[in-house]
């Protein structure tokens, strides 16, 4: 790490920290955030030229205390006019970024979009911003420790900027405190910082915000993260040899989905994902023997996270190699099927509801048995098939209050993968927007596409294919 002084126009910027292990790309997003020249436009004097995104710091001759010299045109800001009507371009930013209809893209910093699609999937869910916004930045708990503090804050503080800019954010200093936190996200190889797997960054994010959530005393919900993400699971593990059973349950961020020869759905690779053998000691036979492990889901999340299965280890070539297999997704997922029979009970009177509800919007009259039974039954606290995991009866949280689950959800991001590695390629997020309306976030450019395009990206070649996808639970009011 080297100090420099940078000189633009009449402007001069002192102490300005140049992390060498780093691009120049991400010196120059410093200097945008510093000066609002975009990296494209800066124009940065050194040894033997121009700066280039990709050069060697070691190459450069930059040395402690150096004088450089930025030369570059800032973004406009367009003032409003005295008088007369009032433009979209000139409203403040945060104005501007409400009437743009989608958050802002993020800079990629060197291989960071597997970071930045899962960003921008996340800081899709209104609830989750909802508690980071009342989460303190000093009120950290004994219980967590002071880097998952840091990242939660870096967090809250980068989906604020997503939504007050209308311009693409440079991620550094959340970047900066993953890599802390998690320093398998700092790997280097030829002194650039290596793809990663965007379904680990999302597992860790979520295990981290869940710690911290969980610890920052809010009585209101104190497992934000697993009311929002957590799927219960019960289990029957039976073994054939000497017929011994008994029940596991556990919680769980996200529900898989197998590929194999077999499977053309998302909803049969979920039934194969929940069929497993595992091999353990068994206490009758005195030995290990094969255990079949059926399991069902006890408890519903508001968000239902799903990952598609593609990579698997292989020992040839020494990597992630990835299953190209085509797998169908819908636009609305019924899960209704591969829910415990406790939890149907509890999910059919809300289901009847709604089949009401669609109904009374086709001119259709309503079942008055299910209709008369309609206040007995939702009122239950239990009938949303305890979002806090336990399967008992609780005092409703915030996202209670939003409905009574029914088991069917609604697509509203896709995370995809294009590459035959997950150690390579390109990350990208695909993300439903309140008017309704998708948008494809590819690093720092935003574009609009079209809802039949989305399930178009299930996989059978070498574009965008599914790899994370998340939905969101359709509810009845309680």
């Amino acid at each position: 790490m080297i100090t420099v002084s940078v000189k633009w126009q009449k402007e001069l910027f002192k102490a300005v920290e140049i992390d060498t292990t780093q691009p120049p790309y991400v010196f120059k997003c410093q200097l945008y955030d510093l000066t609002g020249v975009p990296p494209e436009r800066q124009k940065i004097m050194v040894k033997g030229g121009l700066l280039k995104d990709d050069a060697e710091w070691s190459t450069l001759g930059v040395k402690e205390g150096q004088k450089l010299m930025m030369m570059g045109t800032a973004d406009e800001i367009v003032k409003a006019p005295e008088k007369g009507p009032v433009f979209v371009e000139d409203l403040p930013e945060e104005e501007q970024a409400i009437n743009l209809g989608h958050s802002a893209g993020l800079f990629n910093l060197g291989n960071t979009c597997y970071m930045n699609s899962t960003v921008q999937c996340l800081h899709s869910v209104p609830e989750l911003k909802s508690a980071l916004i009342k989460y303190s930045h000093s009120g950290r708990s004994n219980d967590v420790d002071q880097t998952s503090h840091m990242l939660t804050i870096a967090t809250r503080d980068l989906f604020g900027e997503l939504d007050k800019s209308v311009k693409a954010v440079a991620p550094m200093q959340f970047w900066m405190v993953l890599r802390k936190k998690y320093p398998q996200f700092g790997q280097l190889h030829n002194n650039t910082f290596m793809q990663q797997d965007a379904e680990e960054c999302w597992t860790q994010l979520l295990y981290t915000l869940s710690q911290s959530l969980r610890s920052s005393g809010s009585s209101e919900s104190p497992d934000t993260v697993k009311a929002l993400f957590g799927v219960e699971l019960v289990s029957r593990v039976h073994c054939v040899e000497s017929g011994e059973e008994s029940s596991e349950t556990e919680s769980v961020y996200s529900l898989k989905c197998h590929i194999s020869h077999e499977v053309n759905h998302l909803h049969e690779g979920l039934k194969h994902a929940l069929k497993s053998e595992l091999e353990k000691n068994s206490p009758s036979l005195g030995r290990s023997a094969i255990y079949l492990k059926e399991s069902r889901i006890n408890g519903l999340p508001r968000y239902l996270t799903i990952q598609f299965v593609r990579f698997f280890w292989k020992r040839e070539s020494n990597q992630k190699a990835k299953i190209l297999r085509k797998v169908d997704y819908p636009l609305q997922l019924d899960i209704f099927d591969l829910c415990s029979d406790d939890l149907r009970k509890r999910l059919e009177a809300p289901r009847q509801t709604l089949r009401d509800e669609e109904g009374k919007k086709l001119g259709l009259k309503s079942n008055e048995k299910s209709s008369g039974s309609k206040d007995n039954d939702i009122k239950m606290s239990d009938v949303e098939g305890s979002s806090n995991g336990s399967g008992e009866a609780s005092n409703p949280t915030p996202d209670e209050a939003a409905g009574a689950m029914t088991g069917i959800y609604d697509l509203v991001s896709v995370l995809t993968h294009k590459g035959r590695s997950a150690d390579s390629g390109h990350y990208v997020a695909w993300v439903k927007q309140e008017s309704g309306k998708w948008i494809e976030y590819d690093d720092d450019n935003p574009i609009p596409q079209r809802e039949e395009d989305i399930t178009k990206l299930s996989g059978g070649g070498d574009w965008h294919m599914a790899y994370i996808c998340m939905y969101k639970a359709r509810t009845v009011p309680m």
